[in-house]
C-alpha cells in the first residue's frame, strides 16, 4: 500500500481535485481523516470515488462510538459499491478528549472496535446479526449483496496492536519514528502468532505524519500543529522512549484543550518534530520513509502533508518512491 491522507477540512470540491492529482502521482489508497468539526468523510469518499478510477477509499478512521457500529457497516458497503469494490474500513477507537466533547465516554475501546468490525464482517457476507456486548443489535441486515472489503485497525496502544495482529486484515499504526514502529511490530506479531491460518495476509502500514516542502524550515513549521496534537494525548511510555519532557507535554495538553492553539503550536520543540512527524525537504522525507519501512509493509503520508498540498502530493509520491528504490 502506497497511500495518502486527505483531510476534509477543505471543501469537498477542492479536497476531490486533490485525490485526483494523488492518483496520478501515484499513490494507490487515499484514506479520509474523521474528525466532527470537518466534512463527513463518507460523503468525500463518494465524490472522489466518482473522479478517481483505481484507488482504493476508506476512512481513516472511523471510531464505533459516534455512529452505531451497523449503522457504520452499512455506510461503509455504500461507499464500497459506489467506488466499485474500492473501499477499506479504517476503523479505530476515536480521540477520548475529542469524543468527550460530545459528551460520549469511550468505554471498553479494544472490544468495542473488535466486536465492530466483527458484526462488520457479518453484515458483508449477508448473515443477519443478533449482537449484544459493547453494543446491541437484534434481527440487524443489509438488504444488499456487498463485496469483501479489508479491515484496517488504527493503532497505537499494547493491546489493540495485538488485537489487530490476530484479528485484522490490516494495522494502520499511528506512529512515524523507527523506535515507536519498532516497538509496535513486536506487538503486533505478538498477536500475530494467534492468527488463524485462514484468516489471510497482514499487512501493516505506518500512518505517518509528513510533512514535505522544497524548504526543510518551511515543512518543519508545518508540521508543528499535527505534532501538538499528537504529543499532547502521547502516554509517558512514549515520551520517555524519545527523551521528551512531560511537563512541557502537559501543557502543549493543556493549552489545545482549552483552545489555546498559538500556545501549543509555539511550545513544540524540533525533538518533538523529529519523535512525530517525518518533515523536510523530499530527500529527508524519503530516508525517513525508508528508515520507517524497516518495520512495516505499506506507507500512508499523512496530514498535513506539507504547508502547499498540491506539492506536497507530488513531493510526498516522489519520496516515497525514491525510498521504495533504495
Amino acid at each position: 500500500m502506497k497511500a495518502i491522507e486527505l483531510t476534509p477540512e477543505h471543501p469537498v470540491e477542492e479536497v476531490r481535485r486533490l485525490a485526483e492529482r494523488a492518483e496520478r502521482a501515484g499513490f494507490d489508497t487515499i484514506f479520509a481523516s474523521n474528525h466532527y468539526n470537518n466534512r463527513d468523510p463518507f460523503q468525500t469518499l463518494s465524490s472522489i470515488a466518482a473522479a478517481t478510477d483505481s484507488v482504493q477509499l476508506g476512512p481513516g478512521v472511523v471510531n464505533p462510538y459516534e455512529t452505531h457500529p451497523v449503522r457504520l457497516a452499512s455506510r461503509m458497503a455504500t461507499l464500497d459499491e459506489l467506488s466499485d469494490g474500492r473501499g477499506v474500513f479504517g476503523i479505530g477507537a476515536g480521540d477520548a478528549s475529542t469524543l468527550a466533547n460530545l459528551g460520549v465516554e469511550r468505554d471498553s475501546p479494544l472490544r468495542r472496535v473488535l466486536e465492530t468490525f466483527k458484526v462488520a464482517q457479518q453484515l458483508w457476507t449477508g448473515d443477519t446479526v443478533d449482537h449484544d456486548g459493547t453494543f446491541r443489535a437484534t434481527d440487524a441486515s443489509l438488504n444488499y449483496e456487498v463485496g469483501e472489503i479489508p479491515v484496517y485497525v488504527g493503532a497505537q496502544g499494547p493491546h489493540m496492536l495485538r488485537m489487530s495482529g490476530k484479528h485484522a486484515d490490516g494495522v494502520l499504526v499511528n506512529a512515524a519514528h523507527p523506535a515507536d514502529l519498532s516497538w509496535s511490530a513486536d506487538r503486533i506479531e505478538e498477536g500475530r502468532s494467534e492468527r488463524p491460518d485462514d484468516r489471510g495476509d497482514l499487512d501493516v502500514a505506518a500512518y505517518a505524519s509528513v510533512s514535505v516542502a522544497e524548504s526543510e524550515d518551511r515543512a518543519r513549521e508545518a508540521a508543528r500543529p499535527p505534532v501538538a496534537f499528537i504529543v499532547g494525548s502521547t502516554a509517558p511510555p512514549v515520551l520517555d522512549r524519545h527523551g521528551l519532557d512531560h511537563d512541557r507535554a502537559e501543557r502543549i495538553g493543556d493549552a489545545i484543550e482549552r483552545g489555546d492553539f498559538e500556545t501549543a503550536f509555539g511550545a513544540v520543540t524540533p525533538e518533538m518534530i523529529d519523535a512525530f512527524a517525518i518533515a523536510g525537504t523530499k530527500a529527508t522525507v524519503a530516508d525517513r520513509i525508508e528508515e520507517a519501512m524497516n518495520h512495516v509493509d505499506s506507507f500512508v503520508a499523512a496530514s498535513p502533508l506539507g504547508p502547499d498540498l498540491e506539492t506536497a502530493i507530488e513531493l510526498a509520491a516522489e519520496a516515497l518512491e525514491t525510498a521504495a528504490a533504495e
